[in-house]
């Protein structure tokens, strides 16, 4: 499977972004999809998740601002992000789920995209 992840930029705190994820060469319909990111000097961190029936879960950190979402007919999973800080900022990731915990990342690391927030 090829995970890519899109979208990212610099913006400034209280804008938006939408980041997109292209899964290929699995079964992504079947598949528990989650958002991660990692900031410099610390480890990565599971933000949101959705499951292959579009139930969603998010990190206390992002509650109320992001919004994970799924195309399956289009292999793509979306994080839409508001009103966002300065602590957001990092290299965001996606990954397919294990269903045993729908936590732990089930892929190698694909491309992530830079998300920078300015104060």
């Amino acid at each position: 499977v090829q995970l890519q992840a899109s979208g990212g930029g610099l913006v400034q705190a209280g804008e938006s972004l939408r980041l997109s994820c292209k899964a290929s060469g699995g079964t992504f319909s079947a598949d528990a999809m989650g958002w991660f990111r990692q900031a410099p000097g610390r480890l990565r961190e599971l933000v949101a998740t959705i499951t292959t029936g579009g139930s969603a879960n998010y990190a206390d950190s992002v509650k109320g601002r992001f919004t994970i979402s799924r195309d399956n007919a289009k292999n793509m999973v979306y994080l839409q992000m508001n009103n966002l800080e300065p602590e957001d900022t990092a290299v965001y990731y996606c990954n397919t789920l294990l269903p045993s915990d729908l936590r732990t990342p089930v892929f190698f690391w694909g491309q992530g995209t830079q998300v920078t927030v300015s104060s």
